[in-house]
């Protein structure tokens, strides 16, 4: 299946989960600029490990950011 990602997304990326939520920076052809929670800036090439994050689970895990703190 093929996942087409736009500029301001939020992501999961499959294989690095301590990533933590991402936010899709751009989209040019098969080259997704990322901006992750704990790894910054990330281009990921192709997306297959991109899954796109439900605005439910945003806020879930923005609150569960709230109490760690």
């Amino acid at each position: 299946m093929i996942t087409f990602f736009s500029p301001g997304q939020y992501v999961r990326h499959t294989k690095q989960p301590d990533w933590g939520l991402g936010q899709v920076q751009s989209a040019v052809a098969d080259r997704i600029t990322v901006n992750f929670e704990h790894a910054g800036k990330q281009l990921i090439i192709g997306g297959l490990e991109l899954v796109v994050v439900s605005e439910r689970e945003i806020v879930e895990s923005r609150a569960q950011d709230t109490k760690g703190n």
